[in-house]
């Protein structure tokens, strides 16, 4: 037997450790079905090519996803036509509708957050606020709790431009903060708009169209606390062991550049290779304090944000895992697109749905632009 099987058993929480105790989720009004994008994108755009207009529609059929919600909006097209023009200085705009749109997300993702909680809004202390969607100063962490009502000794910290690993991220540190303020109760909210990339066709620019065929906006948010009031709070996983480990000379993989035309941003074909040649050693150093065998991965529940459907098919091919221990993910992928640093929220929450299916441990994943890997270690604490 393992040590991690001797450890405290299932539902039985260890004092001191940080605990997820509720989840929230929020999404702007626009839905987009993959089956419609191609030729709504082309049309506002003003784009006519059939070369590319063909290879976005290969990659909508690839990238597996059905739906995604999105800000951009004919309304917003109609307001700002520069926004589909190639070339002209349009920063501004965007980070004024990007702005507004991540605050008000964030919001009522926390707020719905905080409803499922059950405790008063006034017992929030600590605030970690992520976005890869927003610039500005004062930054989101402050609208957002000035938005909330929250008091003005709330504690804030913010993580920008951290992109699809920002939410894993921003769960370690609000973990961290937990654990480390005895009694406190940290809100994470994750923000996220395509706005800020948003950009016409273009024969020079073909990797754009894997974003446009991929991503999705939205918000995420959770409540992060130690030592959960009995019959009050209802902790649904324990954070155990969270690491970070960023791969060298491999920070051009993941390219974003803030630009007068807003993010342009690349993503390298070798990414889902390099992940694969990386993820068991990293997967073994997180477990490893546990004493399960390295092999025996399909003991364990995964938590993995979908960057892509290449993404979690050689990882599950690496790590040998049955189909179903990345169903949760590949459902989030499908429903609501690759959405950056919220996805994680929305894997997690599916795996309550498939609440049957949790093992007792499992990992919470993602990887973004160093290349860095996040990875927590989780108990399940959920009562089936």
């Amino acid at each position: 037997m393992g040590r991690m099987e001797k450890m405290e058993g299932r539902n039985e929480i260890n004092f001191g450790n940080a605990t997820i105790l509720a989840l929230g989720k929020a999404f702007p009004h626009q839905l987009v079905m993959q089956e419609f994008l191609v030729d709504g994108y082309f049309k506002n755009t003003n784009c006519d090519d059939p070369e590319l207009k063909q290879r976005l529609t290969r990659l909508c059929k690839t990238t597996t996803v059905k739906t995604r919600y999105v800000v951009m909006s004919e309304e917003i097209l109609k307001k700002y036509p520069e926004l589909a023009v190639e070339g002209l200085p349009t920063v501004k705009q965007r980070l004024d509708i990007c702005n507004a749109a991540v605050t008000e997300m964030a919001i009522e993702a926390s707020q719905s957050c905080i409803k499922k909680w059950g405790r008063p809004i006034s017992d929030i202390t600590h605030v970690v606020y992520v976005s890869s969607s927003e610039a500005r100063l004062p930054g989101g962490d402050l609208y957002l709790a000035k938005g909330l009502g929250l008091s003005p000794e709330t504690k804030r910290v913010m993580l920008y431009f951290a992109g699809c690993s920002g939410g894993v991220a921003g769960l370690r540190v609000a973990k961290d903060i937990a654990e480390n303020n005895p009694g406190s109760r940290v809100l994470l909210a994750t923000s996220e708009t395509t706005i800020i990339g948003f950009k016409p066709p273009s024969v020079d620019r073909p990797y754009d169209l894997v974003g446009v065929a991929l991503f999705g906006d939205g918000a995420g948010a959770m409540i992060i606390g130690s030592n959960p009031i009995r019959d009050i709070e209802r902790p649904l996983f324990e954070l155990h062991t969270a690491i970070q480990h960023f791969l060298p000379d491999t920070e051009k993989i993941i390219d974003g550049r803030l630009t007068e035309e807003g993010i342009s941003f690349k993503l390298e074909r070798e990414l889902p290779q390099i992940i694969e040649d990386n993820i068991e050693d990293f997967c073994d150093k997180l477990i490893s304090i546990s004493g399960i065998n390295d092999r025996e991965y399909n003991k364990l529940f995964w938590a993995v944000h979908p960057g892509g459907p290449a993404i979690l098919n050689r990882l599950e091919k690496k790590l040998d895992l049955s189909p179903e221990k990345l169903s949760a993910s590949r459902r989030a992928l499908a429903d609501y697109g690759n959405a950056s640093s919220n996805t994680i929220v929305y894997v997690l929450e599916y795996m309550l749905e498939e609440k049957k299916d949790i093992t007792d441990w499992g990992l919470i994943l993602a990887f973004g632009p160093g290349i860095t890997f996040e990875g927590i270690l989780t108990k399940n604490l959920i009562t089936v």
